[in-house]
């Protein structure tokens, strides 16, 4: 068909509306094989994970042949189930322990940073800001090594050694973009009018602050806290690199470590279960928290990026 021909059969179908239906269909509206691919990725993602799963309610010690449904590997088992190896169980804790300690600490400071990029313009906020940013593109290799020489190679760091102050501190470190960033988003996206009319009505800098401000910003931080603390849940570069005993090895090393030695069985499956529901339960209630709290407003999501980015 010429191009001709296809400007007149759209000015018939839009005039008379009696132009021939197989001209306008959309190849898009059945697209059988993206919906095929769709699935086929699905599966290839979430069978693994299912299985894995599945094993850790084994009744045996084997991972390949299942020998029906039990709960041994979980506290059944006196000597290797999650309840019963010390091993085990530390792990859990010490995931817990960094998590909560690294949001404790990541969140006031990136919040503090977000307001302070924010209102402080000129050259040099538009140059942390894209130090901030630019974090994200760094690979966590390589500021896990770089964090590890840190505690082990410079005189003012060495004395704190390995282990989970350092563990901690790297996390804070590489986490508190996070909180940064979407505190900026909040930001922009609540304006400074509130700020503006608290002013006028004789409020200070502090009770703007307090409140005012920080009220607003309430879901942004309720969101990059549960950011940071699912995220710490399954890193694995930096704890491994600076823990310095299994005391000190949270979930995700213990797992890859044990597995990767030849080791496994059936009471890993039983730990990255564990590690996949606390995400899970993390992310569903940072999901219903942040929705219960933004209910009825609406975000300017592309004026928040442009923002953040540097831009006007």
């Amino acid at each position: 068909m010429t191009s001709t021909a296809l400007r007149e059969s759209v000015a018939t179908k839009a005039g008379t509306g009696r132009a021939s239906p197989r001209l306008f269909r959309n190849p898009w509206r059945h697209p059988w094989f993206l919906e095929g691919f769709t699935w086929l990725y699905l599966v290839w993602s979430l069978v693994p994970i299912a299985i894995a799963v599945l094993f850790s309610f084994n009744n045996g010690k084997s991972q390949a042949t299942y020998q029906g449904l039990s709960i041994r590997w979980y506290w059944g088992d006196k000597v290797n189930s999650i309840w019963y190896n010390p091993q085990l169980h530390a792990a859990i804790f010490q995931t817990l322990k960094l998590s909560a300690f690294t949001t404790v600490i990541a969140v006031p400071i990136g919040v503090a940073f977000a307001l302070g990029i924010n209102r402080w313009r000129g050259v040099a906020s538009s140059s942390f800001n894209f130090i901030m940013i630019l974090s994200f593109v760094v690979p966590e290799l390589i500021f896990g090594v770089a964090m590890y020489f840190v505690f082990t190679q410079l005189p003012g760091f060495k004395g704190l050694g390995l282990g989970t102050l350092a563990e901690v501190l790297g996390l804070v470190t590489w986490n508190v973009s996070w909180p940064a960033i979407i505190v900026q988003a909040r930001l922009v996206t609540i304006g400074k009018h509130y700020e503006e009319a608290s002013a006028d009505l004789g409020c200070t800098q502090w009770q703007t602050v307090r409140r005012v401000l920080l009220p607003l910003l309430v879901p942004a931080i309720f969101a990059s806290a549960i950011l940071v603390f699912s995220g710490v849940i399954d890193d694995f570069v930096i704890v491994d690199l600076l823990s310095s005993t299994a005391a000190t090895q949270p979930m995700s090393v213990i797992i890859y470590s044990t597995q990767h030695g030849g080791n496994g069985g059936p009471a890993l499956n039983a730990l990255a279960t564990v590690m996949l529901l606390m995400s899970f339960i993390v992310a569903g209630l940072g999901y219903a928290g942040y929705r219960l709290m933004t209910r009825g407003q609406r975000i300017d999501g592309q004026q928040a990026l442009v923002t953040i980015a540097g831009g006007d």
